[in-house]
């Protein structure tokens, strides 16, 4: 294939932006349906308040997950020339399964979903040796794993809450509890900045290096993200949390269970826990799939008939469907991408 251009380059890059935005609107849910559903904060203060700390994990928290997601494509085995076609279609496989699960209503993971394109992408650029399987298979153990982290967390640390207060009159602690949401609904915007803006950092690294930019070494372990892509990654997904996602936040702050403050502020507590702990340990997690399980956890606490679980379910299939379905599109992606430029 002929090597991108510089133009086509920038042209990606803003395209990879697009596509943290559209993070940033569809994931908006997860730091704020907890917050307006429980009347804690109105639409338009909580999406101010979820920005401000999504912009604010940018300082002094690595960039682990960004290492993750730059080498789920070996540098080594492709060449230079076509990464950045590889991350085009990359990146249109995840930004249409975003766009499809919005429409819906449909609070899926973006993570996966690039996670599927690169995948796709990659597989149809040099086949299967392209991919390092052993990060597409952490990634897809903690798919798993980080659900069942973040249901069990949210069911004990509810559970511990109310035997704390279980003296207590309901309006007093209902009234600390309020302001104590604030507290959570900020670590849990925190958690989400620490974990998804890495994740463009992760696409924007591999353009670079294929520009020269970046590195001699696409086999090093070590990554420095220069610190323009952090800041712009972290404004971008912070504007992105500003423009709402409002047909995702009444399924999760409405259709999951019924939340008073009490279990908006467990189920915060229990996801920024679990986001964190894979953020620091470079682990690209599911920031909605960990706040739907803990919320689901906490719900169970009230009884498992509270938790409509026929919504529980469609959101649990669109979960499964989102790698493969966003790798096809990559992989189509990627083949329209080699006719139109040729082999």
């Amino acid at each position: 294939m002929i090597p991108a251009p510089l133009i086509l380059i920038v042209a990606i890059i803003i395209i990879a932006l697009v596509f943290d935005f559209t993070n940033g609107f569809h994931d908006s849910a997860n730091s704020i349906s907890t917050v307006v559903s429980t009347k804690v904060l109105s639409p338009r203060n909580a999406v101010i308040f979820a920005a401000f700390f999504n912009f604010l994990a940018a300082f002094g928290f690595g960039v682990a997950v960004a290492d993750t997601i730059a080498n789920i494509v070996q540098l080594n085995v492709v060449a230079a020339g076509i990464i950045p076609y590889i991350v085009l279609a990359a990146l249109t496989g995840a930004i249409s399964w975003n766009l499809i699960t919005w429409f819906f209503g449909l609070p899926t993971s973006s993570s996966h979903a690039l996670i599927g394109g690169l995948a796709g992408a990659g597989i149809s650029a040099a086949g299967l040796v392209a991919i390092k399987w052993a990060t597409v298979g952490q990634v897809a153990l903690f798919m798993v794993l980080s659900p069942l982290i973040g249901l069990t967390c949210g069911f004990l640390f509810m559970a511990a809450i109310l035997w704390i207060t279980r003296k207590a009159s309901k309006p007093t602690a209902e009234g600390h509890f309020k302001r104590l949401q604030l507290c959570s609904a900020a670590a849990y915007s925190f958690s989400h900045g620490t974990n998804d803006a890495q994740k463009t950092m992760g696409i924007i690294v591999p353009l670079l290096f294929s520009l020269g930019y970046y590195g001699a070494n696409a086999n090093s372990s070590h990554l420095s993200v220069p610190f323009w892509v952090i800041i712009i990654c972290y404004t971008t997904i912070a504007l992105g949390t500003l423009a709402g996602g409002w047909r995702i936040v009444r399924t999760m702050g409405y259709k999951i269970t019924k939340l008073r403050p009490v279990h908006g502020f467990a189920a915060e507590t229990a996801g920024a826990a679990t986001i964190l702990g894979a953020s620091a340990a470079g682990i690209p997690v599911s920031t909605t799939h960990v706040i739907c399980s803990s919320i689901m956890g906490v719900g169970t606490t009230m009884g498992a008939s509270t938790v409509k679980w026929g919504v529980a379910r469609s959101i649990m299939i669109a979960w499964i469907l989102t790698i493969p379905i966003s790798a096809l599109i990559g992989y189509g992606a990627f083949q329209a991408i080699r006719l139109v430029v040729g082999s």
